[in-house]
């Protein structure tokens, strides 16, 4: 059947939050559709636009909807996210005092660099100001 989920179960944090994303975009953008349609005249009664407004966004979302799922359930993409959220499984993540020297080693490293791009820039303009007088 068409509205069956794909082995249950399985992948489902994954399957979840890729429908809750998606969604999410869906959402947004029927909200644009809807403020594009408000502000557009068709020469119909207020009643009649206000009807075409609301109702054309709500019907986009109800098929992204009923597509986003269709995606999520798909043989294929369901094994590549329930095979993906399995090896996230495996990942050993770092601790939080590794994180907080990694950080602090890479803000170093930028502002270094920063600086000596800077050096380097001023020195130019130093040296193209001379040679042009």
């Amino acid at each position: 059947m068409a509205f069956t989920i794909y082995k249950k179960g399985q992948g489902k944090y994954t399957r979840l939050c890729s429908a809750f994303g998606a969604a999410a975009i869906s959402v947004l953008g029927c909200i644009q559709l809807y403020n594009k349609l408000a502000a557009a005249e068709f020469g119909l009664s207020n009643k009649a636009a206000m009807w075409v407004s609301t109702m054309v966004p709500t019907a986009v979302f109800v098929a992204l909807a009923i597509l986003i799922f269709w995606i999520v359930n798909r043989p294929t993409t369901a094994d590549f996210m329930i095979s993906a959220e399995g090896e996230m499984k495996k990942v050993s993540w770092a601790s939080r005092k590794e994180i907080a020297v990694s950080t602090f080693i890479v803000i170093v490293v930028v502002v270094f660099m920063a600086a000596m791009l800077g050096v380097a820039d001023f020195s130019f303009q130093l040296f193209f100001q001379w040679l042009l007088g």
